[in-house]
């Protein structure tokens, strides 16, 4: 039994020998390659059908049988001279995590001619159950039948040996039971209104790219120690226990060194993320102990949440291997800082303008005015939508906790962006031409610092920094796709909305400044009262924002009644994004969920405390017992000799 224990703990160590050796390559040496990418593609393809594909990515039009099967046939290839004998549709069904079924490339035949195959049809469409993910009965139990469908724009990856194709999955009568399909329309729909409004400004641009950068955060904990919690176990999280004699309160551990054993973990999943593109850049220390973060480059929405899903599994996987258990629970205890996703958001022509980019003088910028205050309008407007995207059961119990925005969806944008908006509102004169201001710090070799257009409000659940809104109330397990399709529907909307006011107006004569100046007055005008730029932790901010006519859900159930009202039905129907009957399934989804997950803390605290704590209590109590018991003894005997001893005067 010790040689096989020793064997086994030597071929770990050689495991980790030649991945930290592997690692030693420069990144973009290996980055990707594990994705069929447009460039790996194109290998395969004949001129004409690369050319049909890109064009067909370009238009949003569907991919023909034909060059399906071309495709197909190119994917196999590929994956088959990478290692994989398998392929799966992999998609990202309405319970939180990912999902997949393997097949095999091998096609068996009589007489043993058999042959490896995978045609356009497989690639494009495949049918798993649909009856075991929620529904939100929109399936009944013997209603099994749902399709996964290809999705051509999020490149198809190999792990473990198995072709990943990202997919929609929807039911047999066509509703959504996914994240992505929705998330797709809402891209579509901001991208055709932002559009309209850029090409007022510029008539080249025809489309808009909107872009995601999430970060991830995170608690590691030793596997031994979380297998020794039944709670952290079943629910990802302590729910029983007392606060360690030292946590933060010294405020050391964040952006601190990391510690050797994690740095080897946060290596080696770093890699695996690097050879399946996910341009993973950033790592540190967070705040609370045991508690960290990683980051990518900004993508794409549709493949940086494709890739955060992808990421999530993966640090799970490569946990175990280092002895680690990762929790993505937004609350782990009381009293430490709990784990967001913050959701780094902005909009990409196809002329390469970022719309949320102030430039060198934001307050001339009109384009960048225009998207800036429309943004704030579209939060205005549906705060409680958005705040019902990102509520859940862990998410609860961070929200308004430590270092955690509150749950008043409120708007920071800054002291100077603030100036600028309030000169617009409050005048019709010329706009400033206040420039970026400069930091000389007056120290010898330090050069002269350029300061953002914002500071950072960490209170914030709503924040413009720099280029991009962040949207930090987003809980660390979610699926980002939630939020972005809430505020996608919701911006395409105000854009829309912006737009036919803004063209009604250009008709009478006036000229372009001064209708867009004065239509933007109006917006401001109405929604500035969503705008804060104070500490949201206060309680006088609870106080000013009940008076500015802002809400304040913390409830879960409460929360979620703004999914299925009826302008948040008009909306999403409007745009095609959800029906109606797929935001009440997604409504019960959610809060049965909801439910569930307090109903297994509760049952797992009940166990807790009856086969666990109170158990130990006994046993301890039993110990006191046989304590004072030895002590009445030795009373007893002294008091027993005193007695026996002779009376002398």
């Amino acid at each position: 039994m010790t040689n096989i224990r020793f064997k086994a703990l030597e071929q770990i160590m050689q495991d980790q020998l030649k991945t930290t050796t592997d690692k030693q390559s420069k990144i973009s040496s290996y980055f990707g390659q594990s994705v069929f990418s447009a460039e790996k593609l194109q290998s395969y393809l004949s001129q004409k059908a690369y050319s049909e594909y890109l064009q067909s990515i370009e238009n949003s039009t569907p991919i023909s049988l034909s060059l399906a099967d071309q495709i197909a046939s190119a994917m196999k290839g590929w994956a088959m001279e990478q290692g994989a004998t398998h392929y799966t549709h992999w998609f990202q069904p309405l319970n939180g995590a990912t999902a997949e079924k393997h097949d095999a490339f091998i096609d068996f035949a009589e007489g043993n001619h058999n042959m490896e195959r995978f045609s356009g049809k497989l690639l494009v469409q495949q049918e798993p159950d649909a009856s075991s993910f929620p529904s939100g009965g929109m399936r009944n139990t013997f209603e099994a039948r749902g399709y996964t469908g290809w999705d051509p724009t999020s490149p198809a990856f190999i792990i473990d040996g198995t072709l990943c194709i990202p997919t929609v999955f929807i039911s047999y009568k066509g509703d959504s039971l996914d994240y992505k399909t929705p998330l797709l329309k809402s891209q579509r729909a901001l991208s055709d209104n932002a559009s309209k409004v850029c090409r007022l400004f510029d008539a080249h641009i025809s489309k808009v790219n909107v872009t995601l950068g999430w970060e991830q955060e995170y608690f590691l904990v030793d596997e031994r120690l979380y297998l020794a919690r039944p709670d952290l176990h079943l629910t990802g999280r302590t729910l029983m226990g007392h606060a360690s004699a030292k946590d933060q309160q010294l405020e050391d551990h964040y952006f601190g060194s990391i510690p050797t054993r994690v740095l080897q973990y946060i290596q080696d999943f770093e890699h695996q993320a690097h050879l399946l593109g996910i341009p993973i850049k950033t790592r540190h220390n967070e705040v609370a102990p045991g508690q960290f973060e990683c980051a990518p480059m900004f993508e794409e929405v549709n493949i940086a949440i494709d890739h955060n899903q992808l990421l999530m599994d993966l640090m799970k996987k490569v946990a175990r291997k280092h002895r680690f258990r990762v929790l993505f629970h937004e609350k782990p205890y009381q009293g430490v800082n709990g784990s967001g996703k913050h959701n780094n958001w902005s909009l990409l022509t196809d002329t390469g303008v970022n719309l949320l980019a102030p430039g060198k003088i934001p307050g001339k910028n009109l384009l960048f005015l225009t998207f800036l205050v429309n943004a704030v309008s579209a939060v205005y407007y549906n705060a409680d939508l958005l705040r019902s995207a990102i509520v859940s059961a862990g998410n609860q119990h961070r929200l308004g906790a430590n270092e955690a925005p509150p749950a008043i969806i409120s708007v920071f944008i800054g002291q100077e962006l603030t100036r600028i908006l309030t000169h617009i509102a409050e005048s019709s004169g010329e706009l400033t031409e206040e420039k970026s201001a400069g930091l000389q710090l007056k120290i010898a070799n330090i050069p002269e610092l350029l300061l953002d257009n914002t500071d950072r409000n960490r209170t914030s659940p709503f924040a413009f920094t720099g280029n991009r809104f962040e949207f930090r109330a987003v809980g660390s397990s979610a699926n980002c796709a939630s939020s972005m399709i809430a505020l996608n529907t919701a911006m395409a909307d105000q854009l829309n909305k912006f737009y036919m006011n803004l063209s009604a107006q250009l008709k009478n004569g006036e000229s372009f400044t001064k209708t867009l100046l004065e239509a933007l007055r109006n917006e401001i005008n109405v929604a500035k009262s969503i705008l804060f730029e104070g500490d949201g932790y206060s309680q006088n901010w609870l106080i000013e924002a009940e008076n500015r006519g802002l809400t304040n859900i913390r409830s879960v159930p409460e929360a979620l009644e703004a999914l299925i009202s009826t302008e948040s039905t008009q909306l999403f129907s409007k745009y095609n994004v959800l029906s109606e009957k797929e935001l009440e399934a997604r409504y019960e989804i959610m809060l049965d969920t909801f439910i569930k997950q307090i109903q297994i803390e509760s049952r797992v605290l009940g166990d807790l405390a009856i086969n666990h704590i109170v158990p130990t209590a006994i046993k301890y109590q039993n110990v006191l017992i046989k304590n004072v018991e030895g002590l009445k003894g030795i009373l007893d005997m002294k008091d027993y000799k005193e007695l026996s001893q002779p009376h002398i005067d």
